[in-house]
């Protein structure tokens, strides 16, 4: 009945209120449906990534899990075969006379004293070293030149003692090793399975230093090596090496071995690298070799041996060209050198003199030729012959004068030169030679090698510039290798054929 009572009109505005909410309806349930939909999208997306992060996490944990077994193998490999490196220049770290004295049995003890002094440190000083490491030790050294300097200081009463010593200290350890790098022939031995070598290969292009430096280098960075111990504190030159580092976590790795003390530079170092000095074990202070080489012979040594003032040629290296540190190591803290210590001969060491004049008695050496053409030379003149080698004046000796003059203890430098620098002197300068005793002082000189061999042009100097034993064209004598001549001043063509003139001094 109401809607009977309802106009058209009304009917017509009910639809439309009807029509209008059915829009809000459907309006909202597309919204609804929009939303879900991209809900959906969104959901599918993080369900993704969540597989993506889920396959991933799996997967980190596998790596770590390698990683971690890794770092187990690369720790374990670390610390297989841990070692120490005690690394010594031995042309300055000198072990102590008792040891060297002693030949092959020294060495063994200098090794055995050396590795317990070592390994006292390491349990001492440095716990966090494996119990198990092992000492390595590489000496570098000149054993040449070493072996001339000790035997010509009167250390030792025979040079092949270091020889014989060094072959004891590289035999008593498999890992200790001596290395000769001066000169000598190519070689090329090896400890092979315990097999001993004595000597390794010389190695004559390369300087000790550079050796020293770079197996130094090498090893700081292999972290098998666990510690460094470097005996340098001879040779200020390494110091430019130990500048290079300033981190402690480097510096801490590295011990200074002091055997001489400390050069300055080196000294000034200590503050950033610990030093250790190891009681009797290295010499504490420097060699004096301020002298001529000497040479043993077959005849009795005799104790009395000439000596002689330095002049401007005494600062000498070793016949042998040899000029490492050993001049270096003169002693600073004795008296200057004077006429009567300059010199401190070998007494178990016979001179050239006793053997040139003791062997005169078995064979005469042959006369040195002189050119009638030659005239003698003047105090400002020095003899070359075609080739410009320095040629003496013939000398002729008598070996009861030679000898008579030995005993007397005159001043070359006064007599021969006339300039000695020494006030008091502590050789002769009141004796009156004769001109036969001046002769024979003359060739006593002679008998002394120049360091400047055949090129010296001083014209005062005294020395002798060839080896008047040796023949023309022969390059040996009566002495073979024993002579302390070199070899280059053996056999001189004897014809002078100018003169130089030098200025007077």
């Amino acid at each position: 009945m109401a809607l009977q009572a309802m106009s058209d009109q009304e009917l017509h505005e009910r639809y439309e209120v009807l029509q209008k909410t059915d829009n809000h309806k459907n309006d909202l349930i597309k919204e609804l449906l929009h939303r879900l939909g991209r809900l959906g999208g969104e959901y599918q997306q993080m369900a993704l990534d969540h597989q993506r992060e889920i396959q991933f996490n799996r997967d980190g944990q596998i790596r770590e899990r390698d990683l971690k077994d890794e770092m187990r193998r690369l720790k374990a490999s670390m610390g297989r075969d841990p070692f120490v490196l005690v690394l010594i220049d031995g042309d300055g770290m000198i072990f102590e006379d008792n040891y060297i004295r002693k030949g092959e049995v020294g060495g063994k003890e200098a090794a055995a004293s050396l590795w317990n002094n070592i390994n006292d440190y390491i349990h001492e000083k440095l716990p966090h070293i494996p119990a198990d490491c092992r000492i390595v030790t590489r000496i570098y050294a000149n054993m040449k030149g070493l072996a001339e300097t000790c035997y010509r200081s009167g250390m030792l009463e025979r040079a092949t003692l270091i020889e014989d010593f060094y072959r004891g200290f590289t035999g008593s350890k498999i890992l200790f090793d001596f290395v000769d790098v001066g000169p000598g022939k190519d070689r090329a031995d090896d400890k092979i399975t315990g097999t001993v070598c004595p000597i390794r290969t010389p190695l004559p292009w390369l300087r000790d230093t550079d050796l020293v430096t770079e197996l130094f280098k090498l090893h700081l960075s292999d972290f098998h090596c666990q510690h460094i111990f470097f005996g340098c504190s001879h040779d200020n030159g390494y110091a430019r090496l130990l500048e290079q580092y300033t981190d402690p976590t480097v510096t801490k790795q590295i011990t200074l071995l002091e055997g001489v003390p400390f050069e300055r530079e080196l000294y000034a170092l200590q503050s950033r690298y610990a030093a250790v000095r190891f009681e009797n074990v290295f010499r504490a202070n420097k060699i004096n070799v301020y002298i001529q080489p000497l040479y043993p012979s077959t005849q009795p040594a005799s104790r009395e041996h000439p000596t002689r003032a330095p002049s401007d040629h005494d600062a000498l290296p070793p016949t042998s060209g040899y000029q490492s540190p050993y001049q270096s190591l003169i002693s600073t803290k004795g008296p200057s050198p004077t006429p009567g210590n300059s010199l401190i001969m070998n007494p178990k060491a016979p001179t050239w003199a006793s053997t040139a004049t003791s062997a005169a008695q078995i064979v005469s050496p042959p006369p040195t030729p002189t050119p009638a053409a030659s005239k003698p030379a003047t105090s400002t003149e020095i003899r070359r012959n075609r080739h410009g080698q320095r040629i003496d004046p013939a000398t002729v000796y008598d070996r009861d004068e030679i000898n008579r003059l030995r005993s007397m203890k005159l001043c070359n430098v006064h007599y021969l030169r006339g300039d000695c620098r020494y006030d008091p002197c502590t050789h002769d300068h009141k004796h009156k030679l004769t001109n036969n005793e001046k002769k024979a002082l003359t060739t006593l000189a002679r008998m002394i090698p120049c360091v400047y061999g055949s090129e010296c042009d001083d014209p005062k100097c005294f020395y002798g510039h060839q080896c008047s034993l040796s023949v023309t064209g022969k390059k040996d004598c009566l002495f073979g290798e024993n002579c302390k001549f070199d070899r280059s001043l053996h056999g001189l063509d004897l014809t002078v054929v100018k003169t130089t003139k030098i200025g007077k001094k």
